[in-house]
């Protein structure tokens, strides 16, 4: 199987998904992560800091990912409201040509953050792209993550998983260890992005479906 993550900004695959790419890629299978925004220089606060590009590759690495496993997109950081809307799709659309994958994953559309909200919002629709052209395309699942510090800050509209991957100890402990490339990722207790809560998420994810440590999500849609 192949699995593409589409996500807005470097860590959002790590904080939605680690543990799942991990043991992804522990099991052989196939997977690819595309960042919308990856020179996202706002985020960076110190000049000795390894770009937001190297500190991807370095935490995607200890999630069992090469450099070719990844596509960087150009799209401006918090400012994708200022792009056209069909750029996007499109570009998405080519990284799925491209891929050909089995199974996406991206930004839950009702996220606090607006790049999340764009990402998922234009992702919905490029994942359409072979009802629109006719053509034969291989998704058989298309799903929502929820990143914290974003899907667990909005009101009203709360994320409600029906779907949740085991990732156990050692997918937990790969993603901590994974985010702690990301500079400024992970925040001092009580945040939301803390070491404590992020296990936290995944002892309440796990205990609603009787896994030990889980990553919950939402399927959109899926088919035989």
């Amino acid at each position: 199987m192949k699995y593409l993550f589409v996500v807005a900004h470097p860590d959002d695959e790590v904080l939605g998904a680690g543990g799942m790419i991990y043991n992804l890629r522990q099991k052989g299978q196939k997977v690819k992560v595309c960042f919308m925004c990856s020179d996202a220089e706002a985020r960076k606060t110190n000049q000795n800091i390894k770009s937001i590009r190297d500190q991807a590759i370095s935490s995607l690495k200890i999630l069992g990912l090469s450099e070719n496993d990844i596509v960087f997109g150009t799209f401006p950081n918090i400012k994708m409201n200022t792009v056209p809307h069909l750029d996007i799709v499109k570009f998405i659309e080519s990284v799925l040509k491209d891929f050909e994958p089995n199974i996406v994953i991206t930004h839950y559309p009702n996220d606090l953050n607006s790049d999340h909200k764009i990402t998922g919002e234009c992702c919905d629709e490029a994942v359409r792209y072979f009802q629109r052209n006719n053509s034969n395309v291989s998704i058989c699942k298309y799903m929502y993550m929820e990143v914290l510090s974003s899907t667990d800050w909005i009101i009203g509209k709360s994320f409600t998983p029906n779907f949740f991957y085991e990732i156990g100890q050692n997918g937990l402990e790969k993603k901590i260890e994974a985010l702690k490339e990301y500079d400024s990722a992970l925040r001092d207790f009580p945040h939301s992005r803390s070491k404590e809560n992020i296990q936290a998420l995944a002892t309440i994810r796990g205990c609603q479906c009787g896994q030990k440590y889980s990553e919950a999500f939402i399927v959109a849609f899926e088919k035989e």
